[in-house]
């Protein structure tokens, strides 16, 4: 029952700090790569742009979004829809040019 415990509270603090995103660079789901849509109601998740503490860094890239954290900007047909916000995200983001990824 002890162990049990342990377990139960060191995944839920290592769900917490990475902000329940999966090692395989998901989130409910959905991969935090590819083509991604821009929009003001209805997203896949929530997203802030921060500069300190992101839970995943991105790169926006032209082509070939095949990598975590390389994203596409498009208008239609994305693998995912986020909205910018400023509080309340459920994903927290910092934007790069090199190495994207957790």
């Amino acid at each position: 029952m002890k162990i049990l415990s342990i377990l139960l509270l060191l995944s839920t603090a290592t769900a917490v700090c990475a902000g329940n995103i999966a090692p395989d660079c998901s989130f409910n789901g959905k991969k935090l790569y590819g083509k991604v849509q821009i929009v003001e109601h209805f997203p896949d998740f929530k997203v802030q742009i921060v500069n300190h503490f992101p839970d995943i860094s991105v790169k926006y890239v032209n082509n070939f979004p095949c990598k975590c954290g390389e994203w596409q900007i498009v208008d239609h047909f994305p693998d995912f829809k986020v909205q910018i916000v400023d509080s309340g995200a459920d994903i927290k983001i910092k934007k790069v040019d090199f190495f994207p990824g957790m």
